[in-house]
């Protein structure tokens, strides 16, 4: 099971569930209260939470996690940024690791992505394996992505807007979002990729301003023919 606890500029957050007893939540950018809320109050079986970067919305309550005996696998600025120091909880990673989460195989990748003031925003991507969901492919908060992500049978990637809708932005606003993907460079990278074995994809971190939901859906399926999501609060996918 994938279910989407949040995604977007508010917030995101997202749970891999292979059974009760093995579950990996990908970022923590809601509160932790919500956090628990979309969990049923049921921690059990969490074996981790992966955090792609250091921007509030995707590690918002990261303190909360390790403070109730949750494992968290992130690069280093986003340690520094939340300022921890107790790290007994920690596992420091970077891009093309190799990671052991209970049964949970996952590959890190590097995603391309700035902060506000245009300086560069380490971020990662994670290939994620388990023997009874199959390869799940996470991306967010990335321009482009320079690998083809092949072999995946569940993918979840940003598409973040249009580039016709903010062709008249103003040039502060419209640099923000050209630092997320949009549906033109996701639809230029699916063509490179063989997508023989993706069963779903699930369009996350949409602007709420500047996407077109079902636009993006239709141009996506369209091309693919493979079924597409769109990543709201409550959206379960039985893989």
């Amino acid at each position: 099971m994938i279910k989407v606890l949040a995604s977007g500029s508010k917030g995101n957050c997202y749970l891999v569930q292979a059974n009760e007893n093995e579950k990996l939540l990908i970022e923590c950018g809601i509160a932790w209260r919500d956090i628990v809320c979309n969990l049923n109050f049921n921690l059990e079986g969490i074996q981790g939470c992966l955090i792609s970067h250091a921007h509030s919305d995707h590690c918002k309550d990261i303190k909360h996690l390790l403070n109730n005996g949750i494992n968290v696998y992130t690069n280093k600025s986003v340690i520094e940024k939340n300022k921890i120091t107790d790290l007994r909880r920690v596992h420091i990673i970077g891009a093309l690791e190799n990671l052991k989460i209970g049964n949970f195989k996952i590959k890190t990748f590097d995603c391309k992505h700035s902060n506000n003031d245009g300086s560069e925003c380490e971020n990662l991507g994670f290939i994620i394996k388990h023997e009874e969901l199959g390869t799940i492919a996470f991306a967010t908060d990335t321009y482009y992505l320079k690998y083809k992500l092949d072999n995946i049978n569940h993918l979840l990637i940003e598409c973040n807007y249009c580039e016709k809708d903010i062709q008249d932005l103003e040039s502060y606003r419209a640099r923000i979002f050209k630092s997320h993907m949009s549906l033109e460079t996701l639809k230029e990278a699916l063509k490179t990729w063989n997508l023989s074995t993706i069963e779903d994809i699930t369009l996350i971190h949409l602007s709420e301003s500047n996407a077109d939901e079902n636009y993006m859906k239709e141009e996506i399926e369209k091309l693919t023919g493979i079924p597409v999501y769109i990543a709201k609060k409550g959206l379960i996918l039985d893989v």
